[in-house]
């Protein structure tokens, strides 16, 4: 029971952070501001480093370092773990007619920094501060470690059949959630082998980025998820090969906030 209210949890927070934390510039920012998507982006992750401390001290009341804030520089491996596998997949989806090239817009990549922001703050870093941060810290208490992965990623998966995609028939949707599911096994392979949270940042952020290297338009949309899935789920066990622990310090692991 408590397992499943720490994923409805991690769930509802996630519904809030968008919601609340992209309100004001949403709110008070016409669409043709500039800086409309990144400060909305912005209040995304502040709102997620809000919610994720209240859950943590007043709900699971767990310690804030357990989250793993060491080693930044993980952040760098997760991107090529992440964006390998985006960028494997869509050169097969193009070699095997699933997808196709479009006309290259300079105007795309020279904004391509700008975007990167905006991914890291709006999906990377606060989703991935709930599913691998705090979820994966708080099972990890009374699970084992195959449990956390398993529900770490199949929650996150399970999430995405709400999610706005291509797909377009009831089988492509299935694929998509599948898709997710890989990406959440990748970021918490990272999770566990990085033991903290900029390794599982840099999968999931490096994902979104390896998907916007290649100018391509899909053809066969169905064909390039399971193609990602593969990929996602090789670099996640690759990834799990060389894993450490969950926890990144075992002082902290099991000791109560205050």
């Amino acid at each position: 029971m408590k397992t499943l209210w720490s994923v409805v949890l991690v769930i509802v927070a996630m519904l809030a952070q968008a919601l609340i934390g992209s309100a004001p510039a949403l709110l008070l920012l016409g669409q043709a501001n500039p800086l409309r998507q990144p400060l909305g982006a912005l209040g995304i992750t502040l709102t997620a480093l809000l919610l994720a401390y209240l859950i943590r001290r007043f709900l699971d009341r767990r310690p804030w370092a357990a989250l793993g804030w060491r080693n930044p520089s993980h952040i760098l491996l997760g991107v090529l773990a992440g964006a390998v596998p985006a960028v494997a997949a869509s050169g097969l989806s193009l070699a095997v007619g699933a997808s196709t090239w479009v006309p290259v817009d300079v105007s795309l990549y020279a904004g391509l920094p700008l975007l990167a922001v905006v991914l890291l703050l709006n999906q990377a870093f606060p989703e991935e501060l709930l599913w691998r941060g705090h979820l994966v810290d708080t099972l990890s208490v009374r699970l084992s470690p195959q449990a956390v992965v398993i529900i770490s990623s199949a929650g996150f998966g399970a999430l995405h059949i709400f999610s706005q995609s291509d797909a377009d028939t009831l089988a492509e949707k299935l694929f998509f959630v599948v898709m997710a599911t890989a990406l959440g096994f990748a970021c918490t392979a990272a999770r566990v082998r990085g033991g903290g949270l900029w390794m599982a940042v840099g999968v999931h952020w490096g994902f979104h980025l390896g998907m916007r290297v290649l100018p391509l338009q899909s053809v066969h949309f169905g064909v390039t998820l399971v193609l990602l899935t593969v990929t996602l789920a090789l670099s996640g066990a690759i990834l799990l090969r060389g894993r450490g622990s969950i926890s990144p310090d075992p002082r902290v692991s099991n000791r109560v906030s205050t």
